[in-house]
């Protein structure tokens, strides 16, 4: 399993587009790692700017 990060919305996926935000620019090199479960409860989802649950990159090269 190879997770790549958005370099858009940073989301991590195994997909070749990302699935929240549609985008085809995906990268391997990237640091550190979220997961929001509750994005409208969640402090550090609204400090990042996440609005749907999932795994997120903190640092997308």
């Amino acid at each position: 399993m190879v997770l790549k990060a958005c370099k858009v919305c940073s989301f991590l996926t195994e997909e070749k587009k990302c699935p929240i935000c549609g985008s085809d620019e995906l990268s391997v090199k990237w640091k550190g790692l979220v997961i929001i479960a509750a994005p409208e409860k969640s402090e550090t989802a609204k400090k990042l700017g996440i609005t749907k649950p999932g795994r997120y990159a903190l640092s997308v090269a």
